[in-house]
């Protein structure tokens, strides 16, 4: 664009350059550091209503001397990124294990195997839950304590079924809260369900 009217690549001098798609960061991140000129390609996404990037522009010469590094080490990022990947499943690991932990300090006679389910269920990675809030990271005891009670509100009453029967969830909650109440006050150490 230029004075508010788009050119193309001959009239914007830059023509000589070609085009690298979005995906293979080191790759253009290479070419990028490499390049004397660089242009952003985006395109409005209607749906999304915004400028959505779809790669750069970058001299030839500049690509492929990034495309031969990219090769010449290879090997060696896609052990880094194994590396990084099983790191980060043994901190979520050991996340969801405190959890657990966190669920029986505050309901001691919960069983462990039902601990255990709790965290996986609250913590599971790219699900929105409260396990995955911020709040629940800082093992706050309301969020600890909602995802305890949406466990037994799913898998000690029937919650579920009146939802399928068309029950609105509010009322469904309202129906089911005493008997939650119930398995709760026993999983604290109170009377038995």
């Amino acid at each position: 664009m230029e004075r508010d009217r788009p050119l193309c690549l001959g009239c914007a001098d830059l023509a000589h350059l070609v085009f690298l798609p979005r995906g293979d960061t080191a790759l253009t991140r290479r070419a990028t550091r490499y390049s004397r000129l660089t242009a952003v390609v985006v395109r409005f996404s209607r749906t999304r209503k915004r400028y959505e990037r779809q790669g750069v522009l970058v001299e030839e010469e500049a690509l492929a001397r990034a495309e031969q590094e990219c090769l010449a080490d290879a090997d060696a990022r896609e052990r880094a990124r194994e590396r990084a990947a099983d790191r980060r499943e043994q901190i979520d690991e050991q996340y969801r294990a405190a959890f657990a932990t966190e669920v029986g300090r505050r309901f001691p006679q919960c069983p462990t195997a039902v601990r255990h389910a709790i965290a996986e269920h609250a913590c599971l990675k790219y699900s929105g839950r409260i396990g995955r809030s911020a709040a629940a990271r800082q093992f706050d005891d309301a969020a600890v304590d909602l995802a305890v009670h949406a466990h037994v509100r799913h898998a000690h009453t029937d919650y579920d079924q009146r939802l399928a029967r068309g029950m609105e969830r509010a009322e469904a909650r309202a129906a089911v809260r005493s008997k939650v109440e119930q398995v709760l006050e026993s999983w604290r150490g109170g009377a038995l369900a």
